[in-house]
């Protein structure tokens, strides 16, 4: 190994060792620190630009953590909200998709059950000229908001027609959400409302509050609208719609070649600044009836991890986002090679730099809205896996990032909105970071598959107070599912596990069922006296689903997060983790309407369940 290489990298935050599958320390190798070396900005004379001096420093040193905002009544109360995808909402009125209108009528709906919030997948910016592109954790731009969920009908100055009634009713009719068919359908309508002379501004004053808006935005706003038409443009020329594969005088936004461009599409870029005001002023709408309907949290909004490397974010501001490596995970035994996520990182010399600090921003967009946020790979606030560009995922390390300085953003940004944090701290955790975390009162968020010791299942009073529990995610089966062992299916249908591990996982999930059985009866949830077998049909995995909830609900966890999917009954998985074009991912709908939802018997029950252990 060499000294001087070491040093250097030990100043730049990067780890010499990485976790191994079989839970041991491999040592990281040259090549691999000379590569992140460079990704930060650092040659390997130790020279570096300015910014990139120092290394991050993990963890405060002497001072307290600073607290994020919990609201008073959660200090003795214990509440519940509904989890779900925006996108996989069917109602007899969207358009394919679920949009901003749908998710007002499941926050007055949900309100009506008792629940105090609604939880959303990431509503981040995904790529507008390139629609399939759909995960809402590999976004263009965690910043702005997804257009595809504005309620077009509701903007005014809209009117119908029998052939684009036809249009939207197929795609409302199909199984899983059209995303290139649903883009094209309402951009062009949206686009028939912007070029109307403009009178989709929403009525008396709104021109002043686009203009205010717009305002607002400033350059980061300009610049998104810049990206969104370029993409469309470049991917038109056969160019792509993502910047790294574009002409190399428009792969940065300061370029002339930019500013002509931009000059000559004015029009065009005002139109996707109207969008994300349509966003806006929707999502707000939403916010407020929230309020109305006496829910004390209201929305509970997700945040990715990091963004698409060619997306609107990483070209409008190339300087904040380390360019030659991505966010990965190291190797386990669930992932021996280890992952490559093809997220972009913010550089962590720059990420909370400053008055207008990017990380600042990011968070700021969400808690606008939001009475809760849960950010994703919480583990991030410390530390991330990154794996430089053309490398295997196994050559990587990790890189510190200043956890003093990021805790700090989240508590300012935390009080000032009043929002409470979750950290989803699951996998494999820096030491000691669970406790800052819980020092700065960010609730941890605890899965019940994951709540298991050696002798079993965790007991309900095991759950942290300062915890969000719930029994399952968009990466998850639905408790049926899993119950069937589904998941296990699908990893050997998808090539995930091999054939001859198989049988060891299904013998696991059958000690696990059993181990579940023993943890409903000690919370005296009432289970059925006889567990369905793993064949079981949807009546008879009923009353189980029902009783794991109320188990849920008996946690000492302040919040608990039911996932409607569970609540419906669905077959079919959000997203199905390591699968590349084998599955839909963040594609499939929910099996029935909004409208229905009031005739569900297993929804009514879970929710009374939850009502009776959380009285509101």
């Amino acid at each position: 190994m060499n000294s001087h290489l070491d040093r250097l990298a030990k100043t730049y935050g990067i780890s010499l060792t990485r976790p191994s599958p079989d839970n041991g320390e491999v040592p990281i190798s040259d090549d691999v620190k000379r590569k992140l070396l460079r990704a930060l900005g650092v040659a390997d004379d130790g020279k570096a630009q300015e910014a990139t001096r120092r290394s991050p420093k993990n963890r405060p040193s002497g001072k307290p953590i600073p607290h994020t905002f919990v609201p008073e009544f959660l200090r003795t109360e214990r509440v519940w909200g509904i989890s779900l995808q925006l996108y996989e909402l069917r109602s007899e009125r969207n358009w394919g998709i679920g949009d901003f209108d749908d998710l007002v009528e499941m926050i007055r709906f949900a309100a009506s059950l008792g629940a105090d919030f609604v939880g959303l997948n990431p509503l981040h910016a995904s790529f507008l000229a390139d629609p399939d592109r759909c995960s809402p954790y590999e976004p263009s731009n965690r910043q702005m908001l997804n257009p595809l969920y504005i309620a077009v009908e509701k903007v005014a100055g809209f009117q119908s027609n029998p052939g684009l009634e036809a249009r939207v009713n197929k795609l409302r009719l199909t199984d899983y959400v059209d995303y290139v068919r649903v883009a094209a359908t309402k951009l062009a309508v949206l686009r028939e409302l912007w070029a109307s002379g403009r009178s989709s501004l929403d009525g008396v004053g709104a021109g002043q509050d686009f203009s205010a808006f717009v305002q607002d935005g400033g350059e980061v706003l300009r610049r998104h609208a810049v990206f969104e038409v370029l993409s469309a443009v470049m991917g038109e020329q056969g160019n792509g719609t993502g910047w790294k594969s574009w002409p190399i005088g428009y792969q940065r936004p300061e370029t002339a070649e930019v500013a002509a461009f931009a000059e000559e599409h004015a029009r065009e870029i005002e139109f996707h600044m109207w969008l994300q005001w349509l966003c806006h002023r929707q999502l707000t709408r939403a916010v407020r009836t929230a309020k109305e309907v006496g829910m004390r949290l209201g929305l509970y909004l997700d945040l990715a991890v990091g963004e698409a490397i060619d997306g609107s974010a990483t070209w409008s501001e190339r300087n904040a986002y380390i360019s030659d490596a991505t966010v990965g995970s190291p190797p386990d035994p669930f992932a021996p090679d280890g992952q490559d996520w093809h997220l972009a990182a913010f550089h962590p010399a720059v990420i909370a730099s400053g008055g207008d600090a990017p990380y600042l921003r990011m968070v700021t967009a969400a808690m606008q809205y939001a009475g809760a946020i849960r950010i994703d790979h919480v583990a991030a606030l410390r530390r991330l896996f990154l794996v430089p560009l053309g490398s295997a995922p196994k050559e990587g390390a990790y890189v510190n990032y200043p956890q003093c300085d990021l805790l700090r953003i989240l508590a300012t940004a935390s009080l000032k909105f009043r929002c409470l944090v979750i950290g989803e701290d699951l996998g494999l955790l820096p030491e000691g970071l669970q406790e800052d975390l819980m020092e700065a009162q960010v609730l941890s968020y605890r899965i019940l598959s994951y709540e298991r010791e050696d002798d079993g299942f965790k007991p309900a009073d095991a759950y942290p107070r300062l915890s969000l529990a719930c029994i399952s995610t968009h990466d998850h089966q639905t408790l049926a599912g899993w119950w069937r062992g589904a998941d296990i299916k699908a990893r050997l249908q998808h090539g995930i596990v091999p054939h001859d591990m198989t049988q060891t996982h299904v013998e696991k999930r059958r000690y696990e069922r059993e181990e579940l059985k023993v943890a409903l009866e000690e919370a005296g949830t009432d289970p059925p006296k006889r567990l369905p077998s793993a064949a079981g049909g949807d009546d008879k995995l009923k009353d189980l689903v029902v009783s794991a909830h109320r188990f849920i609900a008996k946690t000492a966890s302040m919040l608990v997060a039911v996932r409607l999917a569970d609540m419906t009954g669905e077959k079919q998985p959000t997203n199905i983790p390591g699968t590349s074009g084998t599955y839909p991912n963040w594609k499939p709908k929910l099996t029935v309407a909004i409208e229905q939802f009031e005739n569900l018997p297993q929804l009514l029950q879970i929710a009374a369940a939850m009502q009776e252990e959380r009285p509101r």
